[in-house]
């Protein structure tokens, strides 16, 4: 299969999502800009509460910032009260296009950006070129844009390929720690899955190659808070009770946590704050830590330690410390038989640009596709995660981050392929 006559347009729509970033939960100009499109291609198309149920655990921003990026909505010309339900019952797009009683297959991609001010530098492409964010301290610093015009692209081809079944496209709102992925997961959306296949660009796999079963990490993330009591840390230093030493003792001993014989285990503190002023002793301290384990269990593990660390902490300092769950991600196991199968459709499609097909990675990270997968799994589906290889400006999740454009072609040839062969009677 070559690439695409048309293969600006991907391109064209990645830089235009690049210009306006959305973080998770806040997904409304991208939103529309989605559903529109996929109306026009002729699926059926579920958007926003019809898309996920937000009943499940989420986390959405600050109602100011969703606040912030509504009015940027509306202001670029959605419409307000789109806009509104959106506000209301969820971001998001399941499309679904059906040739037949063959078998369903399923594609999803991931909308949102990060809260990260994005390089103004000469050297960094989309300052250079006009397209760097347009919205203050939030940018496409890990893909998604990338993967959003992927999955448009691949629904333009899938709208004029033969199959026997049935394509569904996932646009998957709130990766980023949002709970987007169990979101999605409880809509039901994913139930008569048969093939299911997630994608990535980048996390190390370079241009020209393509993975067929990422391997991810199971991630926690926690709220830890401590209290104790203010006083003057001169005039009555006996009288305090010090959250800001407890969070420090904490913060150290997190990091001495062994790690488990029995796979990966990973623990951060990401933020600590805490105090008022340099002559009082603090009586708040506030961090957010991340665990992941190589399964669910280790990532278990992981966490059953970060809360015996903070209650020795909160009793070492006389202080009350408290651990909250904001969301966790399961991990996926690397299923062979599905890899291969994936890898066949895109080595069959003789995709440009493709160098290299291997069926299987770990990545030291983590994602909410999993959920997505295991539910596939539940119901008797098979499911992998892919990767894009593409060649990086700056590592994921960083102010000067960018992917090799090139790379949009090749996923789109490749999941086109996959997933076509897939919803054809048959399969691959």
């Amino acid at each position: 299969m070559a690439r695409s006559d048309t293969a600006a347009a991907p391109v064209e729509t990645r830089r235009r999502l690049h210009a306006h970033p959305e973080v998770g939960w806040c997904e409304f100009r991208t939103t529309a800009l989605v559903a529109d499109r996929l109306r026009e291609l002729g699926y059926d198309v579920a958007v926003g509460p019809d898309a996920v149920d937000t009943e499940t655990e989420t986390t959405p921003p600050d109602e100011e910032v969703v606040a912030e990026h509504a009015d940027r909505a509306v202001e670029a010309g959605v419409d307000p009260a789109f806009v509104e339900r959106l506000r209301e019952g969820g971001t998001g797009v399941v499309a679904s296009l059906s040739r037949g009683d063959g078998p369903v297959a399923g594609l999803r991609v991931d909308m949102d950006a990060l809260p990260v001010r994005e390089s103004d530098d000469d050297d960094h492409r989309p300052a250079r070129e006009g397209f760097t964010s347009e919205a203050p301290g939030v940018m496409h610093a890990c893909g998604h844009d990338g993967h959003t015009a992927i999955g448009l692209g691949v629904a333009e081809r899938v709208a004029a390929a033969d199959f026997d079944g049935t394509v569904k496209l996932f646009f998957q709102p709130a990766e980023e720690g949002g709970g987007g992925g169990r979101a999605m997961t409880a809509s039901g959306h994913l139930d008569d899955v048969d093939l299911f296949v997630a994608l990535h660009l980048g996390l190390g796999v370079p241009m020209g190659t393509v993975v067929t079963s990422l391997e991810f990490l199971a991630v926690s993330g926690h709220d830890v808070t401590f209290t104790g009591r203010a006083a003057h840390s001169a005039a009555a230093p006996e009288e305090g009770r010090n959250a800001l030493l407890a969070a420090a003792t904490a913060t150290q001993n997190l990091y001495a946590v062994s790690r488990h014989a029995e796979g990966a285990t990973r623990i951060n503190v990401g933020t600590l704050d805490a105090g008022t002023a340099g002559n009082v002793i603090p009586e708040s301290a506030e961090m957010s830590v991340v665990t992941r384990g190589e399964t669910d269990d280790l990532c278990a593990y992981m966490e059953t330690r970060l809360r015996e660390v903070v209650e020795g902490a909160a009793t070492t300092h006389g202080v009350e410390g408290e651990v909250t769950t904001r969301g966790r991600t399961v991990s996926a196991d690397h299923d062979p038989a599905t890899a291969e199968r994936v890898a066949a459709a895109v080595e069959a499609a003789n995709v440009d640009g493709v160098d290299a097909v291997e069926t299987h990675r770990a990545v030291s990270g983590s994602e909410d596709a999993c959920y997505l997968m295991q539910r596939v799994r539940d119901h008797g589906g098979e499911a992998t995660y892919v990767g894009i290889g593409t060649d990086l400006a700056d590592a994921h999740h960083t102010a000067r981050f960018d992917v090799d454009e090139a790379s949009l072609a090749v996923g789109i040839e490749s999941m086109t392929a996959v997933l076509t062969a897939a919803a054809s009677d048959g399969g691959d």
